[in-house]
């Protein structure tokens, strides 16, 4: 209560603390015109009770100035206030300095054990004082009233300078401390918020970067490997154009089936993520900030891992056969091995093997032409293993002059690793390289054998 406020007051925090307790100008204002109309209402009463008591007028006057005086420090001790004001009650002077010091006390935070006993304090001596006054008042009017008018009027008296100012203040302190209970939750509330969003703004960060190295794995081994082949082929073209001009035509043909596959595969997949990146009305109905909010990146993730492969269909097991013989007729020596009974798997899972097997002759053509290669796949009845081995080059330290951004492996390991397996890849003893990945079959395909 005091820092913003003080500067705002004053133009500074620390003018406020130098005269104490206040924390605004108000609240200093208020309690100094209190103090001086209570101090001016006991100064008057001081004089009543100069000539009652027999001593100085100056000194009764003084008295009541510095009783009333102590409205002041209300706030800070509302304890004291109270006590002065039930200690000066048989001068009958403070009425102002009883009813703001009892409200006061119950709008602070003292104990309410305490606030009732120093409440019934007052209680009591306004009662006896009030029933002496009044039976002084009778015996000098000459005026004999009934036995229980005196107690009635002075209960009255007494609870009415009383319980208003108690009951009031009880009701500010319980309104006060549930605005600040309001305040607390809400700034609570406030900030509970500003982390979500701060996560929300990690997460969708993370997607991005996610869904970026998901369309640059799709795009590598969709292309890459459809890509190298035409390469070794238009090598092995140029080799034999001028002494075979048939085998020539074949390459040729060949160069031209496997771009045209690449092209394929190439738009099947933009097609994809082009689909999921027009919003719901229409390409022309947003521009391209509401594009961008109606077409989160999740949409993108789910376009680049698997709808590019589900869209044509999508690779399976059955077709690594054909793949492997791609890679003979390129003059590839591959050996093909499957083990284990004819069976379905989830379409990811086949994807995923399929693109290992892909990426890893892609590896071969890139690092190794003209080794003997040897691929196992391996059908277990919940989960597909794969293996792709090659010997060391007939060429040496040579290889086929193809670009590398060395992608392929880590794009087979994070395909295997989305889908709980294992990947291992690594150099062999003989000099070759090997590739192995584990894919398990969490969710059986239906109908499978």
């Amino acid at each position: 209560m005091s820092g913003t406020g003080e500067a705002l007051d004053q133009g500074g925090p620390h003018t406020w603390r130098r005269l104490g307790w206040w924390s605004r100008r108000r609240s200093a204002a208020l309690d100094i015109t209190l103090a001086v109309l209570s101090a001016a209402e006991c100064g008057l009463e001081g004089v009543a009770f100069a000539g009652d008591a027999g001593v100085p007028v100056a000194l009764g006057v003084a008295l009541g100035v510095v009783v009333g005086s102590t409205l002041l420090v209300r706030r800070r001790w509302p304890i004291a206030v109270v006590l002065v004001s039930v200690a000066v009650t048989p001068a009958e002077m403070g009425f102002l300095l009883a009813v703001v010091g009892l409200y006061t006390l119950a709008a602070s935070e003292v104990p309410r054990r305490i606030t009732a006993v120093l409440a019934g304090m007052s209680v009591v001596a306004t009662l006896i004082i009030t029933m002496l006054s009044f039976h002084q008042d009778m015996e000098s009017d000459g005026w004999d009233p009934p036995v229980w008018v005196a107690p009635l009027v002075s209960s009255l008296m007494a609870l009415g300078v009383t319980a208003p100012p108690v009951l009031l203040g009880l009701y500010v302190g319980a309104r006060r401390r549930l605005v600040e209970s309001l305040r607390e939750r809400a700034d609570g509330l406030e900030r509970e918020l500003s982390l979500l969003a701060e996560r929300a703004e990690e997460r969708a960060e993370w997607a991005r970067n996610e869904e970026r190295t998901r369309i640059a794995r799709e795009m590598h081994d969709v292309v890459a490997h459809r890509v190298s082949l035409m390469v070794v082929h238009a090598a092995a073209l140029q080799a034999v154009a001028l002494k075979d001009p048939e085998k020539a035509s074949k390459n040729a043909a060949l160069v031209g089936d496997m771009g045209r596959q690449a092209l394929t595969e190439l738009r099947t997949m933009l097609g994809v993520l082009r689909s999921h990146d027009v919003p719901a009305g229409g390409a022309g109905s947003a521009g391209p900030g509401a594009a961008g909010a109606s077409a989160p990146l999740a949409s993108v993730a789910a376009a680049a891992s698997v709808a590019a492969d589900e869209a044509a269909g999508g690779p399976c097991l059955a077709e690594v056969e054909a793949l492997v013989g791609q890679s003979r007729t390129a003059g590839m020596v591959v050996e093909l091995s499957v083990e284990g009974d004819e069976r379905s798997y989830a379409p990811r899972v086949e994807q995923t093997a399929y693109r290992v097997v892909q990426e890893a002759l892609t590896n071969v053509h890139k690092h190794a032409p003209g080794a003997r290669t040897r691929v196992r796949l391996a059908r277990r009845s919940a989960e597909v293993a794969v293996l792709v081995e090659n010997g060391p080059s007939e060429r040496g330290a040579a290889d086929a002059g193809l670009p590398s951004g060395g992608n392929g492996l880590l794009g087979m390991k994070e395909r295997v690793a989305t889908l709980g397996g294992g990947f291992v890849s690594g150099p062999t003893d003989a000099g070759g390289f090997r590739v192995s990945a584990v894919i398990p079959d969490r969710v059986a395909a239906p109908g499978g054998v």
